[in-house]
Protein backbone atom coordinates (compact mmCIF):
# COMPACT_ATOMS: atom_id res chain seq x y z
CA UNK A 1 0.00 0.00 0.00
CA UNK A 2 1.21 3.45 -0.74
CA UNK A 3 1.13 5.38 2.09
CA UNK A 4 3.45 8.10 0.73
CA UNK A 5 2.06 11.86 1.63
CA UNK A 6 0.40 13.71 -1.36
CA UNK A 7 0.69 17.00 -2.58
CA UNK A 8 -2.44 18.26 -1.12
CA UNK A 9 -1.15 17.84 2.27
CA UNK A 10 1.17 20.56 1.91
CA UNK A 11 0.35 22.39 -0.83
CA UNK A 12 -1.21 26.11 0.17
CA UNK A 13 -4.60 26.96 -0.64
CA UNK A 14 -4.92 30.23 -0.85
CA UNK A 15 -2.75 31.39 -3.55
CA UNK A 16 -2.06 34.94 -4.77
CA UNK A 17 -2.93 35.05 -8.41
CA UNK A 18 -2.37 37.84 -11.00
CA UNK A 19 -4.17 38.16 -13.94
CA UNK A 20 -2.83 38.44 -17.67
CA UNK A 21 -3.69 41.96 -17.89
CA UNK A 22 -2.05 43.47 -15.35
CA UNK A 23 0.97 45.54 -15.68
CA UNK A 24 4.45 44.71 -14.59
CA UNK A 25 4.56 47.72 -12.18
CA UNK A 26 1.79 46.48 -10.34
CA UNK A 27 2.80 42.86 -9.78
CA UNK A 28 6.38 44.18 -8.39
CA UNK A 29 4.46 46.52 -6.29
CA UNK A 30 2.89 42.64 -4.39
CA UNK A 31 6.27 41.37 -4.78
CA UNK A 32 7.43 44.41 -2.44
CA UNK A 33 4.79 43.93 -0.13
CA UNK A 34 4.07 41.78 2.74
CA UNK A 35 3.09 39.24 0.54
CA UNK A 36 6.66 37.93 0.20
CA UNK A 37 5.74 36.44 -2.82
CA UNK A 38 8.51 35.86 -5.64
CA UNK A 39 6.06 34.65 -8.30
CA UNK A 40 2.66 33.86 -9.13
CA UNK A 41 0.09 32.28 -11.24
CA UNK A 42 -1.73 33.89 -13.88
CA UNK A 43 -5.39 33.00 -14.03
CA UNK A 44 -8.26 33.90 -15.99
CA UNK A 45 -11.52 32.71 -14.64
CA UNK A 46 -9.58 30.37 -11.99
CA UNK A 47 -7.64 28.68 -14.59
CA UNK A 48 -4.09 28.78 -15.14
CA UNK A 49 -2.81 30.45 -17.79
CA UNK A 50 1.05 30.65 -16.94
CA UNK A 51 3.44 31.62 -14.12
CA UNK A 52 5.70 35.43 -13.55
CA UNK A 53 8.59 34.79 -11.81
CA UNK A 54 10.41 37.67 -9.59
CA UNK A 55 13.24 37.42 -12.30
CA UNK A 56 10.57 38.04 -15.09
CA UNK A 57 9.21 41.33 -13.38
CA UNK A 58 12.71 42.72 -12.51
CA UNK A 59 13.65 42.21 -16.34
CA UNK A 60 10.42 43.64 -18.04
CA UNK A 61 9.53 47.20 -18.51
CA UNK A 62 7.09 48.40 -15.90
CA UNK A 63 4.57 49.44 -18.64
CA UNK A 64 4.24 45.69 -19.97
CA UNK A 65 1.73 43.47 -19.42
CA UNK A 66 1.99 40.16 -17.61
CA UNK A 67 1.10 38.43 -20.81
CA UNK A 68 3.91 39.68 -22.18
CA UNK A 69 6.58 38.57 -19.74
CA UNK A 70 4.89 35.35 -18.23
CA UNK A 71 5.53 31.27 -19.01
CA UNK A 72 2.84 29.88 -21.00
CA UNK A 73 3.75 26.27 -21.04
CA UNK A 74 3.66 26.34 -16.91
CA UNK A 75 4.06 22.83 -15.36
CA UNK A 76 1.08 22.26 -13.11
CA UNK A 77 0.67 19.48 -10.05
CA UNK A 78 -2.28 17.54 -9.59
CA UNK A 79 -3.17 17.59 -5.67
CA UNK A 80 -3.33 13.82 -5.28
CA UNK A 81 0.53 13.55 -7.13
CA UNK A 82 3.27 12.45 -4.41
CA UNK A 83 5.23 14.45 -2.60
CA UNK A 84 8.00 12.40 -4.12
CA UNK A 85 7.16 12.58 -7.90
CA UNK A 86 6.23 16.83 -6.93
CA UNK A 87 9.93 17.36 -5.86
CA UNK A 88 11.55 15.94 -9.23
CA UNK A 89 9.17 17.74 -10.89
CA UNK A 90 10.59 20.83 -9.31
CA UNK A 91 14.08 19.74 -9.46
CA UNK A 92 14.26 18.73 -12.65
CA UNK A 93 12.30 21.74 -14.05
CA UNK A 94 14.28 24.22 -12.07
CA UNK A 95 11.75 26.07 -10.82
CA UNK A 96 10.51 27.19 -7.03
CA UNK A 97 7.03 26.97 -6.99
CA UNK A 98 4.07 24.65 -8.80
CA UNK A 99 0.60 25.47 -9.28
CA UNK A 100 -1.72 22.44 -8.01
CA UNK A 101 -4.57 22.01 -10.02
CA UNK A 102 -7.72 19.58 -10.23
CA UNK A 103 -8.97 17.75 -12.80
CA UNK A 104 -11.50 20.66 -14.07
CA UNK A 105 -8.11 22.50 -14.17
CA UNK A 106 -9.05 25.17 -11.57
CA UNK A 107 -5.95 26.40 -9.40
CA UNK A 108 -6.28 24.75 -6.02
CA UNK A 109 -2.83 25.50 -4.24
CA UNK A 110 0.61 25.95 -4.91
CA UNK A 111 3.51 23.67 -3.57
CA UNK A 112 6.91 25.59 -3.21
CA UNK A 113 10.03 23.91 -2.81
CA UNK A 114 10.40 24.98 0.56
CA UNK A 115 7.18 22.97 0.94
CA UNK A 116 8.97 19.81 -0.36
CA UNK A 117 11.16 20.49 2.28
CA UNK A 118 9.11 20.29 5.27
CA UNK A 119 7.43 17.04 4.00
CA UNK A 120 10.53 14.96 3.88
CA UNK A 121 11.53 16.76 7.26
CA UNK A 122 7.90 15.95 8.90
CA UNK A 123 8.24 12.16 7.32
CA UNK A 124 11.42 11.37 9.56
CA UNK A 125 9.38 12.23 13.05
CA UNK A 126 6.99 8.65 12.63
CA UNK A 127 9.88 6.53 12.38
CA UNK A 128 11.25 7.93 15.74
CA UNK A 129 7.62 7.75 17.04
CA UNK A 130 7.31 3.88 16.51
CA UNK A 131 11.02 3.08 17.64
CA UNK A 132 10.60 4.87 21.04
CA UNK A 133 6.98 3.37 21.31
CA UNK A 134 8.49 -0.55 20.73
CA UNK A 135 11.28 0.36 23.46
CA UNK A 136 8.46 1.44 25.87
CA UNK A 137 6.30 -1.26 25.04
CA UNK A 138 9.49 -3.90 25.49
CA UNK A 139 10.49 -2.50 28.76
CA UNK A 140 7.45 -1.78 30.60
CA UNK A 141 4.85 -4.38 28.40
CA UNK A 142 2.16 -1.95 27.96
CA UNK A 143 -0.48 -0.91 25.34
CA UNK A 144 0.49 2.39 23.58
CA UNK A 145 -1.42 4.72 21.20
CA UNK A 146 -0.05 7.96 19.43
CA UNK A 147 -1.94 11.48 18.84
CA UNK A 148 -1.02 14.35 16.85
CA UNK A 149 -1.57 17.77 18.47
CA UNK A 150 -0.36 21.31 19.46
CA UNK A 151 1.23 20.77 23.09
CA UNK A 152 2.09 24.16 25.10
CA UNK A 153 5.44 24.54 25.93
CA UNK A 154 4.87 26.04 29.43
CA UNK A 155 3.76 22.14 30.03
CA UNK A 156 6.66 20.25 28.65
CA UNK A 157 9.07 18.64 31.26
CA UNK A 158 12.72 18.60 29.11
CA UNK A 159 14.78 15.17 29.58
CA UNK A 160 18.20 16.73 28.09
CA UNK A 161 19.93 19.67 29.93
CA UNK A 162 21.91 20.78 27.43
CA UNK A 163 21.86 21.84 24.01
CA UNK A 164 24.35 23.32 20.95
CA UNK A 165 24.00 26.66 20.74
CA UNK A 166 25.03 26.69 16.71
CA UNK A 167 21.92 24.10 16.05
CA UNK A 168 19.84 26.16 18.34
CA UNK A 169 20.39 28.46 15.52
CA UNK A 170 19.77 26.00 12.66
CA UNK A 171 16.05 25.19 14.41
CA UNK A 172 15.03 29.07 14.85
CA UNK A 173 15.97 29.64 10.91
CA UNK A 174 13.54 26.34 10.45
CA UNK A 175 10.86 27.12 12.68
CA UNK A 176 10.77 31.36 11.29
CA UNK A 177 10.37 28.96 8.00
CA UNK A 178 7.50 26.73 8.41
CA UNK A 179 10.29 23.86 8.39
CA UNK A 180 10.46 22.60 12.27
CA UNK A 181 9.62 18.68 12.59
CA UNK A 182 7.27 18.12 15.10
CA UNK A 183 8.54 17.61 19.09
CA UNK A 184 7.89 13.63 20.19
CA UNK A 185 6.67 13.82 23.78
CA UNK A 186 5.47 10.99 25.96
CA UNK A 187 1.96 11.00 28.24
CA UNK A 188 3.27 9.66 31.34
CA UNK A 189 -0.51 9.95 33.10
CA UNK A 190 1.06 11.14 36.37
CA UNK A 191 -0.30 14.31 36.97
CA UNK A 192 -0.48 15.40 33.35
CA UNK A 193 3.05 15.50 32.78
CA UNK A 194 4.51 15.60 29.55
CA UNK A 195 8.02 14.40 28.69
CA UNK A 196 9.77 16.06 25.83
CA UNK A 197 11.64 12.66 24.30
CA UNK A 198 12.75 14.65 21.23
CA UNK A 199 13.36 17.98 19.86
CA UNK A 200 14.76 20.38 23.10
CA UNK A 201 16.34 22.18 20.51
CA UNK A 202 13.35 22.77 18.67
CA UNK A 203 11.52 23.70 22.01
CA UNK A 204 13.84 26.43 23.40
CA UNK A 205 14.35 28.14 20.22
CA UNK A 206 10.57 28.25 19.90
CA UNK A 207 10.53 29.39 23.56
CA UNK A 208 12.99 32.21 22.33
CA UNK A 209 11.27 33.06 19.31
CA UNK A 210 7.55 33.64 22.08
CA UNK A 211 6.38 30.57 20.32
CA UNK A 212 3.84 29.38 23.31
CA UNK A 213 2.58 25.73 21.17
CA UNK A 214 4.23 23.19 18.77
CA UNK A 215 3.12 20.29 17.02
CA UNK A 216 3.69 17.05 18.36
CA UNK A 217 3.57 13.35 18.30
CA UNK A 218 2.36 12.22 21.46
CA UNK A 219 2.86 8.80 22.92
CA UNK A 220 0.27 7.92 25.41
CA UNK A 221 0.64 5.05 27.30
CA UNK A 222 -2.67 2.67 28.64
CA UNK A 223 -1.85 3.25 32.00
CA UNK A 224 0.65 5.57 34.08
CA UNK A 225 4.47 4.65 33.58
CA UNK A 226 7.50 5.28 35.74
CA UNK A 227 10.43 6.96 33.23
CA UNK A 228 13.85 6.38 33.10
CA UNK A 229 13.90 9.82 31.27
CA UNK A 230 11.08 11.23 34.37
CA UNK A 231 13.81 10.43 36.93
CA UNK A 232 16.70 11.72 34.92
CA UNK A 233 15.16 15.03 34.76
CA UNK A 234 14.07 15.04 38.37
CA UNK A 235 18.06 14.39 38.92
CA UNK A 236 19.15 17.08 36.94
CA UNK A 237 16.26 19.49 38.32
CA UNK A 238 14.84 19.94 35.01
CA UNK A 239 10.90 21.22 35.25
CA UNK A 240 10.71 23.67 32.12
CA UNK A 241 12.18 24.63 28.97
CA UNK A 242 13.64 27.57 30.95
CA UNK A 243 16.03 24.58 32.72
CA UNK A 244 17.49 23.80 29.35
CA UNK A 245 21.28 25.57 28.80
CA UNK A 246 23.04 26.60 25.21
CA UNK A 247 26.17 25.82 24.88
CA UNK A 248 28.15 28.48 23.29
CA UNK A 249 31.57 27.21 23.21
CA UNK A 250 31.29 24.30 21.56
CA UNK A 251 29.96 22.96 18.24
CA UNK A 252 27.77 20.09 17.31
CA UNK A 253 29.62 17.15 17.00
CA UNK A 254 28.88 16.75 13.65
CA UNK A 255 30.20 19.71 12.40
CA UNK A 256 34.38 20.09 10.93
CA UNK A 257 35.71 22.81 10.46
CA UNK A 258 38.55 23.62 8.20
CA UNK A 259 40.93 24.27 10.99
CA UNK A 260 40.29 20.84 12.31
CA UNK A 261 40.02 18.80 8.91
CA UNK A 262 43.65 20.37 8.33
CA UNK A 263 44.87 19.49 11.72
Amino acid sequence: MDTEPRVKAYMTRAVTTVSATDTVEAVRAQIDGEDGHNGFPVCRDGRVEGFVTGRDLLAADAAATIADVMSAETIVADPEMSITDAARVIVRSDIEKLPVVDDDGELVGILSNTDVIRSQIERATPEKVAKLSRTLTDIHGVELSQERRSVALAELVPTQAEVYADELDGRRYELERGLAEPLVVIDAGDVGALYLADGHHRALAADRLGIDEMDAYVIVPAEPLELGMAQTAAEQGLSSIDDISAIEQDRHPLVETTTKLQG
